[in-house]
């Protein structure tokens, strides 16, 4: 069905204690808000306005790539006030939603289940039944468990505030019922707000049946006012992701120490160990192992490769059966080919390495093309920068490059070629052949070593 959606992001989040907007503040690696969007965009709503207040520039620039209305809410006067701000935008035959902007882990199939209730009635709510109900609306029924009303907690009685039923904020109804309704509620109320919960009120004393749904999972309807709240929304969202790629078939050695900001897919028999991030899109094939603290971001790694601990992986393609790490940092714009072993202190960047390839130890290979089953000395840079271009360094296969060895690009070691250890290889190296470039060993005969003097102490 056509659908409008309302996120409300205006709220200042004093509590924060942050120059930037509550809603951008990241859970997962995305801003809250984001995190609302996308829910709303499983809907496929019609049209989606958010309402900003102070901070506004930097929200719609952080989120500019969707596809979002936004509307200024000059002054922060209630969220009724705030819905009131967008009813002259929406359009009277679309059925309307409302979401919060600190709200993130708001599920789509409860939304769905909530949008359903509204087909034979004007407003719906969605409610919680919690345990910690501190500073929440109480939902105040009657004895045949119709809705009464929502009474805030600064304005509830002490027995209404024994009440485990609370009001999530969120709200499906029909554009004529918030036409009819928003204009009519007050600010009579001890924070002299217009308070949206007070729609339901006014349709209740009017007679009016409003629905409710109960949300799925207590979680998803948690607000972020703080950062000790953030950070539990944060674990309860890795957990269930976590939970999820175990239950593809993916071992975790310690499940609460492993972060997913982005999205994994991974094949059966991996296996992470703790302290791992994802960040991005990141793709596991079947086999692999995740040494302990990796950080892995935008790559695609192949089957039965083997990450030892500390490595920082970036935009790259690992083949399978590739051996990477310990300390090891493979950067954007690199390729693995199957079986290469990068090693101790390596760092690769924008380098294309062939089958087989191996360099195990406190190398540097940037902008390379190197083939297969090259050997590559500890010590072996390649001089891809002379201050103003990057050049490329091409080694044919089977060439092995001596420890200690600078390759100043551009430059190109030959197919079979030897590099003796210590040369600086400033052109091009024959195939099949051993090519040197270092200075003449000398040795000084009759050579003293010096002596320290004795310290004379003067008194």
């Amino acid at each position: 069905m056509s659908l409008s959606v309302i996120i409300l992001a205006a709220g200042r989040g004093m509590r924060m204690h942050s120059a930037k907007p509550k809603v951008l503040h990241l859970l997962a690696g995305k801003p809250l808000l984001e995190h609302v969007i996308l829910q709303a965009q499983t809907l496929s709503p019609t049209e989606i306005f958010c309402v900003v207040g102070e901070g506004r520039e930097q929200v719609m620039e952080s989120l500019k790539a969707y596809p979002v209305r936004w509307i200024h809410q000059e002054k922060q006067l209630g969220t009724g006030h705030a819905v009131l701000q967008v009813l002259p935008h929406l359009n009277p035959a679309y059925p309307v939603l409302i979401l919060y902007g600190d709200v993130p882990l708001i599920s789509s199939d409860t939304l769905k289940q909530l949008l359903n209730t509204l087909v034979n009635h004007e407003l719906s709510l969605l409610v919680a039944q919690l345990e910690n109900v501190e500073g929440l609306g109480r939902i105040v029924r009657d004895k045949q468990g119709k809705i009464q009303r929502i009474v805030e907690e600064r304005d509830a009685t002490n027995e209404e505030k024994k009440i485990k039923e609370i009001n999530t904020g969120v709200l499906a109804a029909s554009f004529s019922a918030l036409q009819h309704w928003l204009p009519k509620v007050t600010t009579q109320n001890n924070q002299h707000e217009y308070y949206l919960p007070d729609v339901i009120n006014l349709a209740v004393a009017a007679g009016v049946a409003v629905i409710t749904h109960t949300a799925l999972h207590a979680d998803e309807i948690l607000g972020v006012n703080t950062r000790a709240q953030l950070a539990h929304l944060e674990r309860v969202y890795q957990k269930k992701r976590i939970e999820n790629l175990m239950a593809q078939g993916i071992s975790f050695t310690d499940p609460a120490r492993c972060d997913v900001r982005g999205e994994v897919i991974a094949e059966p028999d991996v296996l992470i160990e703790s302290n791992v991030l994802f960040e991005g899109q990141v793709s596991l094939g079947e086999g692999t192992v995740i040494g302990p603290n990796n950080h892995i971001r935008d790559s695609r790694i192949g089957k039965n490769v083997v990450i030892k601990a500390n490595c920082v992986i970036e935009e790259a393609e690992i083949a399978d059966g590739c051996v990477i790490g310990p300390f090891s940092r493979i950067r954007p714009g690199t390729e693995l080919k199957e079986n290469v072993h990068i090693g101790s202190f390596v760092e690769v960047k924008k380098s294309k390495i062939g089958k087989g390839t191996k360099a195990n130890h406190l190398t540097y290979l940037g902008d390379a093309d190197i083939g297969e089953e090259v050997i590559i000395g500890a010590g072996t840079i390649t001089c891809n920068y002379d201050g103003v271009d990057k050049h490329e360094t091409r080694i044919k296969d089977r060439a092995f490059i001596g420890s200690n060895t600078a390759l100043v690009a551009p430059v190109e070691v030959g197919q079979d070629a030897v590099i003796g250890a210590g040369s600086v290889i400033t052109k091009d190296a024959p195939a099949a052949q051993l090519t040197l470039a270092r200075s003449r060993q000398t040795t000084i005969a009759h050579w003293q070593k010096p002596k320290k003097r004795k310290k004379i102490c003067v008194e």
